[in-house]
């Protein structure tokens, strides 16, 4: 693969250059496929070998590319050296290329890409992901899909690369909003209604408390009261508490199910209730606590030590607050997993917050601040059924397995399949993560239903009906002969791309696991496709002779398996049918 022929370059350059060749092989990158010209397979950019020389200038640049293509040698791996403007361009024997990719795909599996040497000498560590998080008591709201769709990309990918994942929906089960709920059910709650639907009553009862309380200033009173029972334990609080807790994780349970999501732990803001007292207790004993005109607890994060910049720990009344519980949870994860890297998925909204969380855990002493990191992510804007404005998540994923079933519905060439539902809920779901997961995290992106179901273009629909095209082209004309190839069938210009194109999986895969945006590999395998799509109509199974279907079919064999490999690290399962 790509590895092999990266080293070969390298000992050559190393040569040439008196430096090892490991210090050389992260500098030479696969060329990305050109729609307008044939492109080297690899490039070397020079500046990357003169880095730190703060006179070089453009020229000498150009200069020093052609005179190192000059001592370079062509041999059975390298067909041709050039050199471009600052690069160094190498051109891989054709049909050398071809075999070690194919059966490199063959062979590594799900694994292809993982294997390259651009991870090698990679630590095995414990990683931490906390994500999704939804409230406790209220229907998944879309917002929270976002942080779902990302974290469990992180959490693939860590994964993939053979880190030791846990994966933590770390609740919003605790907090004022709780004094109101409980107040609310006491007064306008119904238990029949609990029960047979019972986060959209208890989303009625938060609704209608929250209008009742804006004018009725003795209910904002009881349900501070309410709060204030839950912090101290009072048995009957707590009791209606756990229900709506239970009931609400029962259903969002299934909502995960629908997502194909799944977490290692549950845990919530309300396992940190007590913790949070000692966290006080630890903060008072190092002297980093204040108290405010109004009587709230904090501590100064200025570096004047003028509380120009606080954070509130405690309120004026002894109840905890959002920060406090997770500075429990941090010190807590950390005695029981020892994490190498802790990873927060939550909107850019949060950042001050987790930056303040970070600094404090500093400040107490804590060196292992440093592993705990913010991923944050822009607003999803325009997300609406058409019963217009959307809140909650199932509407959302009911409305694109509608949509979709129609869609196919519609379609001559649509197969005969067992389960519709299950084909169109995952079509949709994959229209949904690619254009979540498309651009760079931190952007805020305007909804579209209509670009979710273009079945061509850069769409997760686009992406499934490639996969399963190529499925039903293996199907159809059987793999049997498929270990033999005779790699002089696949050299036309769109079996070179194509090969080109599944050289550059590991360069990719590193990337993201670099920046840790999944952006790369939704580009990658929405060109990928593209490749095979221009590919199918040209390269022809039926009817070629035995040696050129054969061939043709472990290419295309080989890009379904690349397609699906990162499919399922976006969260997405590829369908056979559609």
């Amino acid at each position: 693969m790509a590895c092999s022929f990266r080293r070969s370059i390298a000992s050559q350059l190393s040569k040439v250059l008196a430096l090892p060749p490991e210090s050389l092989i992260k500098s030479i990158s696969a060329v990305p496929v050109s729609k307008k010209e044939e492109v080297a397979d690899f490039q070397l950019s020079v500046d990357s070998l003169l880095q730190g020389n703060k006179h070089q200038s453009q020229l000498d640049t150009q200069d020093q590319a052609r005179r190192l293509a000059e001592k370079l040698k062509c041999d059975t791996v390298v067909t041709a050296i050039s050199a471009g403007p600052g690069t160094l361009n190498f051109k891989i024997n054709r049909e050398l290329l071809t075999k070690a990719v194919l059966q490199q795909v063959t062979e590594d599996g799900s694994k292809y890409g993982l294997k390259s040497e651009l991870f090698s000498g990679l630590p095995r560590k414990k990683v931490v992901v906390e994500f999704s998080s939804p409230n406790v008591a209220k229907k998944f709201h879309v917002g929270h899909l976002r942080s779902t769709i990302i974290g469990n990309f992180i959490a693939n990918l860590k994964e993939a690369l053979g880190h030791q994942v846990r994966r933590i929906n770390y609740i919003g089960d605790w907090g004022m909003q709780f004094g109101l709920l409980g107040t609310g059910f006491q007064l306008f709650g119904y238990e029949e209604k609990l029960q047979s639907n019972p986060l959209q009553h208890l989303f009625e009862v938060y609704v209608q408390v929250n209008k009742e309380a804006t004018d009725d200033k003795s209910i904002a009173k009881l349900a501070h009261e309410f709060f204030h029972r839950l912090e101290h334990g009072d048995m009957q609080a707590l009791s209606l508490w756990q229900k709506f807790r239970d009931l609400s994780i029962e259903e969002y349970t299934q909502i995960y199910k629908r997502l194909g999501i799944y977490f290692d732990e549950y845990s919530g803001e309300s396992f940190y209730r007590e913790k949070s007292r000692d966290v006080l207790k630890l903060l008072d004993s190092k002297g980093l606590l204040q108290k405010t005109v109004t009587g709230d607890v904090v501590v100064d994060l200025s570096e004047t030590g003028d509380l120009s910049s606080i954070c509130t720990v405690m309120r004026s009344d002894g109840t905890s607050l959002y920060a406090t519980r997770d500075l429990a949870a941090a010190i807590d994860r950390m005695d029981k997993y020892n994490f190498d890297s802790m990873i927060y998925v939550a909107d850019k909204g949060q950042r001050r917050h987790f930056q303040q969380v970070f600094q404090i855990l500093k400040i107490m002493g804590y060196e292992w601040a440093e592993r705990c990191q913010h991923i944050p992510f822009g607003i999803v804007k325009g997300m609406k059924t058409r019963r217009g404005d959307v809140t909650f998540l199932e509407d959302v994923l009911n409305e694109l397995q509608s949509r979709m079933l129609q869609n196919m519905a519609s379609i001559k060439t649509t197969k005969k399949m067992e389960n519709p539902q299950e084909t169109a809920e995952r079509v949709g779901l994959a229209a949904l993560i690619i254009q979540d997961l498309r651009g760079l995290l931190l952007s805020d992106y305007q909804f579209s239903w209509d670009r979710v179901f273009q079945s061509r273009g850069d769409t997760g629909v686009f992406l499934q009906y490639t996969h399963a095209r190529l499925y039903s082209l293996e199907e159809t004309f059987g793999c049997g002969y498929l270990n033999d190839v005779n790699v002089a069938c696949l050299q036309e210009p769109q079996s070179v791309s194509i090969l080109q194109h599944l050289l550059r999986f590991d360069e990719v895969l590193y990337k993201s696991s670099q920046d840790l945006q999944p952006k790369h590999i939704v580009s990658y395998l929405l060109t990928l496709s593209h490749l095979a799509a221009m590919a199918h109509k040209t390269l022809q199974v039926k009817d070629s002779p035995a040696d050129v279907a054969g061939a043709r079919l472990q290419l295309f064999k080989a890009v379904r398996s690349v397609l699906a490999n990162g499919m399922k690290l976006l969260g997405i399962t590829p369908v056979c049918r559609m």
